[in-house]
């Protein structure tokens, strides 16, 4: 029982456990609050950049039909970019995240697009 101390210690003041707790049990560290504005707009240029693509070709392209064929396209390659890049950051296989993301979010836009049909 040599961590006995420590830990009697650790319980007397709560805020340096839940310290101890964050970074030697779940591996996380306080956050830096000066990254937070900055994370939101990174978040939120994210979504305009990412809705952007399925919409572009639906403002560049007079045709409906057409313009679903284009959407779907870019889609999917941006999908696959995305999975490519998320695979390079997280050691996995590029490739194969990129393909896995492409797959999913392919199965997704399908399952939306059929929803939609059924119920539109």
């Amino acid at each position: 029982m040599e961590s006995r101390p420590v830990v009697e210690a650790l319980k007397r003041n709560p805020e340096a456990w839940v310290d101890f707790m964050m970074r030697f049990e779940l591996g996380l560290e306080k956050p830096d609050p000066k990254r937070a504005v900055r994370s939101a707009y990174l978040i939120g240029g994210a979504y305009i950049v990412g809705g952007l693509i399925p919409l572009l070709p639906y403002m560049l392209i007079d045709d409906a039909r057409r313009g679903l064929l284009f959407s779907a396209g870019f889609t999917l390659f941006a999908l696959l970019a995305f999975g490519y890049g998320k695979g390079k950051f997280t050691g996995k296989p590029p490739i194969k995240s990129g393909f896995e993301t492409m797959l999913i979010g392919g199965i997704a836009a399908a399952a939306a697009f059929g929803i939609a049909k059924l119920f539109g």
